[in-house]
């Protein structure tokens, strides 16, 4: 998926500059934001992957210029209303109209601190041997979907070598579109820096990406 959110190595966007003693939330409300996401999320009714692609969806001029937790709000609006717990209507007016969904779980103050202790965890038991080993040498396909992918474009039909294998995770690209976790091995691949980024590249710069098995072909 090439969307605003993929912008490895597009030039005009400047360097990623750190915040010095960034603090957690700029403002009261992307405490809220925060909490709105974390408690719908335990809903039940959608995965991580199928919100990371729901902000992916949002249109470009929209995603860019809005604040990282303006992103997750107006992705969170997409699921609700995908999913039936609110309309969109009733997300513009502030108030329910309609019974909506039930969520299969409801995320209670008491409970909070145990399950953002506890994360998601995604690792998955697979049958099959991992493909490929330490130091050989793949390439990365090169597809644009439509549908959601971790693979990012600047790494995309790229030679680089295995470097380490992470073991087995679900597998982003099927799980967002509600096709199962179907998890498979995840290998993490450095690529030069020229081959990369080309001519004039730093010679002594290298990159490394973490990606899905299908993503790669022996070299």
């Amino acid at each position: 998926m090439n969307g605003p959110h993929d912008l490895g190595g597009q030039m005009g966007f400047g360097p990623v500059a750190a915040e010095k003693g960034e603090p957690y939330f700029h403002a009261e409300w992307e405490k809220r934001a925060l909490g709105l996401t974390l408690s719908c999320g335990a809903f039940g009714a959608w995965t991580i992957d199928e919100s990371r692609h729901a902000r992916e969806n949002i249109p470009p001029a929209d995603y860019l210029s809005a604040s990282y937790y303006e992103i997750w709000l107006r992705a969170l609006e997409v699921l609700l209303d995908r999913h039936g717990f609110a309309t969109a209507a009733e997300i513009d007016i502030g108030h329910k109209q309609t019974a909506g969904a039930v969520p299969e779980r409801v995320l209670k103050a008491d409970m909070v601190a145990n399950v953002l202790a506890r994360g998601g965890a995604c690792d998955r038991p697979v049958e099959t041997a991992a493909r490929f080993a330490v130091g050989e040498k793949v390439r990365t396909k090169n597809f644009n979907p439509e549908t959601h992918t971790r693979l990012p474009r600047y790494a995309r039909a790229k030679n680089g070598v295995v470097e380490a294998v992470q073991g087995s995770f679900v597998f982003p690209d099927d799980n967002a579109h509600g096709k199962g976790e179907n998890p498979q091995w995840v290998y993490t691949v450095v690529f030069d820096g020229r081959e990369i980024w080309g001519e004039g590249a730093d010679p002594s710069l290298t990159v490394s990406i973490d990606a899905w098995e299908s993503y790669l072909e022996p070299l």
